[in-house]
């Protein structure tokens, strides 16, 4: 794994969302881009930062309100329809242009997991967790992504394989 390559404005929006996060004590894990840059070297320079976090219905408000007075935009109409889909949209201010985040709720025991199972020195999920959830997503560069975690040295096929037929995936195996 390496270190998360982004552009200046990138950096300082993961960095003002891990401080935000860690402030408020709680657990979480970069997924997407994020998660992609540290696994596979690419740079993140659009799109939206998306984060799994740890947190209960009163937290989510906590975090909300504590966004808003450290230098995120948070529109209270979009917090109220995201409601049900267990989600903190926000957008971090920056000079350079706003960028999107998304803090998910981890509401169900597999992304509890992810997230404690993250690399606690980047705060990624792990590379089988992260190439699980790009098997999941339907576009080509995603299976492409996947792909290439499945190939790495270090991957663990076999605890990836275990994840994917735990959740009712055992199509989705990979050869080990």
């Amino acid at each position: 794994m390496q270190s998360v390559r982004a552009t200046a404005r990138y950096s300082r929006a993961i960095a003002a969302v891990s401080d935000l996060l860690a402030r408020l004590h709680l657990e979480f894990a970069f997924v997407g881009g994020v998660a992609r840059s540290a696994w596979l070297g690419t740079r993140v320079e659009r799109g939206s930062i998306d984060v799994v976090a740890l947190l209960t219905a009163e937290q989510k408000n906590q975090v909300a309100m504590m966004a808003s007075n450290r230098g995120f935009r948070v529109e209270r109409a979009e917090i109220e329809q995201s409601e049900e889909l267990d989600l903190i949209p926000l957008n971090f201010v920056d000079a350079e242009g706003d960028v999107r985040v998304y803090v998910l709720v981890a509401s169900n025991a597999l992304y509890g997991r992810m997230v404690r199972d993250a690399v606690k020195e980047t705060r990624v999920v792990n590379a089988e967790d992260l190439a699980l959830l790009l098997a999941l997503s339907d576009d080509e560069e995603s299976q492409r992504a996947a792909q290439l975690l499945i190939r790495l040295p270090n991957f663990d096929r076999a605890s990836y394989n275990r994840r994917l037929v735990s959740i009712g995936l055992p199509q989705l195996v990979v050869s080990e």
